[in-house]
This record gives C-alpha cells, structure tokens and sequence, in this order.
C-alpha cells in the first residue's frame, strides 16, 4: 500500500497559501470590474449612438441648403424682358425656372415681365419682348445683366445713362425664332441659357450686391406672425386686359397661377406655373407725353409703400422702399425688421395704385 505523503503546515506554507488565495480574489474582482466596464462602455457606445443620430440629426438640420438659389454663388443673374400679350401668354416657356419674376404694367394695360435666372440652365425662355425703362430699375437691383430685343426711347437713353450691362437677343447667336408657331413673328424670339452665355463677350460675371430677398431654409409659420390672414386665393387686377390670380395647393404648399382665369401654364412641359412666394403692392402709374402717342408709361416707383407678403397659405402686411433706381427694393415686417422669404420662387406684382386686390 502507498504511502501518503503528508504535507506539513508550516509558516512557509500558510504563506504560499495566502498568497494565492489574494491573487484569485484579485482575478474574481478584476473579472468582475471588467465585466461591469464592458457592459458600461456597451452602454455608452449605445447612449452615443443615439445621441449621434440626434446630432447628425441636428447636422443635417444645420447642413441644409437652400433650393432656390445657392448662397455661395457669385454669378450675376439673367433679367429676361418676357411677352405677356394675350397671343404670345401660351408660348410662354422656362418661367418655372427663374427665381424672381416681376409683373409691371406697359402701354395699352397689357404688362410684361422682367424674369431672372441664377445658375440655371434653362433651354428655352420667351418670347422675348423689347424694354421698358423702368424695367431697368428691377434688372439693376439685382446686378442682372439686361436682356431684350428692342426698347423704346426711353429705355434707349437710360441704357447708357445707368450703365447697363445688357444683351439684345438676335436669332443668330443669342436666340432663335420659331417659325412653327401660328403667331406674328414678333412673338417667336426664343433664348436659352446656353444662347445668352455667347452674348456675355467680356461684360462683368460677378455679382457685386447681395441677393434681393433673405430666405429661410425651413418652413416659415407663416399663422405665428402678427396679423397673418388666411391667403387662399388672390386676384390681382392690373387692368380690363390684365387680371393675375392664384390658388393655394395645400398638399404641395405652393400658389397655382392663373392669368385672366385661365391656368398659366408652360409651352413645352403643358404644366402649370406655380410660385412659394408673392409680394405684391401698388404704384402710381401715368401715361408719358413723349409726343409718339404710343401709350408709353411711367412707373413712380422711387419712395415707400405697403403691400403684402403671401406665402403658406397666409398673407401678412408688409411695407417696401427704394431710395432710387439702381438701390434694391427693401421689404420689412410690420415691425422694422427685414422680411424673410420661404425657400422657393417669388412673383413680385406691383400693381397699378387703385386696382383691385382681392386675398381671401
């Protein structure tokens, strides 16, 4: 039978033991402290994750740029003198694309606009018509470079008088006629874009002023300012030949447009116009004794006034001033402080004094 060896307890022993015993406690409470860090830092990585998403949220909210235009563009926009007259209304083409459009009235209470387009690339905008003086002043507000074909005197002598950079629209060029259209052939002149770049020659291509109109890159509450009215329709009269109205789509917030109750609508892509934006007020306006009986207008547009900002379904009072023709047109809230716009596309309508407005 086999011994067994019998240990001997002594001091050494006891020592050894000891020893050992503190070292596997130390591993169960590392073991457990690390078990603990694991699952704090598990924790945490979560925690952070979410509060990632958050940021990112956040950031992306920051990150947001506007649609309409691009705030660190330099390029000097286009001002595009548009045929208005009845006859020429449905061959109307590329106005879904400018970022402004003004409506002013012209001889024989027809109006005409003056569009502008800012980094586009737009294949086809018209008819183009002959220039007004007064026109000038909206195409100078915003550094444009002046587009037309003809003008009258009037806008002949201002040209130089104000030192307008402008092209006039050929069908060689800088433009083209279609002779496929029914029309007189003072309404086929046609432009692009690409047509109006060969035109530039050496004319200055920045801009050398802000943009007209401050935008905000979320949705405005509109209801939430002072005095803010529902705006679900709106007329806008500028004479017997002439009535520009609109319509809110809810469902895509934005104002369908109409001209003498007939949907405004775009020659080649058949869709209708439709604007985020509208101002609208009212200027003196006569008829020039130039001593050609033509008809011709003035525009007593210098000074300040009241009008209306529309946008989101509501309307709001507003008031303007232009300190002089090349000056822009600043618009304020009720308050004193400037007004801001919703991201998107403005039709400015300055209006004949004393026509009917109706917004309800």
């Amino acid at each position: 039978m086999a011994k067994v060896k019998r240990i001997r307890w002594n001091k050494k022993n006891k020592k050894t033991v000891l020893i050992v015993g503190i070292i596997i406690v130390i591993i169960i409470i590392g073991s457990i402290i690390t078990s603990l860090l694991i699952n704090n830092a598990d924790n945490n990585k979560e925690n952070n994750s979410q509060n990632n998403i958050s940021k990112n949220g956040n950031n992306i909210e920051e990150e947001k740029e506007l649609q309409i235009v691009d705030l660190d563009s330099t390029s000097r926009p286009y001002a595009i003198m548009i045929n208005n007259i009845n006859v020429a209304r449905p061959l109307q083409s590329g106005l879904q694309d400018a970022y402004i459009i003004y409506e002013i009235i012209v001889e024989g209470g027809i109006t005409r606009y003056l569009a502008l387009f800012l980094d586009q690339n737009t294949e086809r905008i018209g008819s183009i018509r002959s220039a007004r003086h007064y026109f000038l002043d909206y195409a100078l507000e915003n550094d444009a470079i002046y587009v037309h074909h003809g003008q009258s005197p009037q806008a002949q002598n201002d040209f130089s008088k104000l030192g307008v950079d402008r092209i006039s629209v050929d069908n060689t060029k800088t433009g083209w006629r279609d002779k496929s259209l029914n029309v007189s052939s003072e309404h086929t002149l046609f432009t692009s874009i690409e047509k109006l770049n060969n035109g530039l020659g050496n004319k200055r291509t920045v801009r050398e002023n802000d943009l007209l109109l401050n935008y905000s890159i979320d949705e405005i509450q509109m209801s939430s300012i002072p005095n803010a009215t529902s705006a679900n329709e709106i007329s806008i009269k500028y004479s017997g030949s002439v009535t520009s109205s609109y319509e809110y789509d809810s469902e895509n917030k934005v104002y369908k447009r109409y001209v003498n109750d007939k949907a405004h609508t775009d020659y080649v892509t058949k869709e209708q116009y439709t604007f985020k934006n509208i101002i609208t007020y009212q200027v003196k306006n006569y008829t020039l004794n130039d001593g050609e009986n033509k008809g011709r207008q003035e525009l007593e547009n210098i000074g300040k006034g009241t009008g209306y900002f529309i946008s989101g379904g509501y309307c709001i009072p507003i008031s303007w001033e232009k300190s002089s023709r090349s000056a822009q047109t600043k618009y304020y809230y009720e308050n004193g402080e400037e007004l801001i716009v919703n991201d998107g596309n403005t039709f400015i309508q300055i209006q004949p004094e004393g026509q009917t407005l109706k917004i309800s």
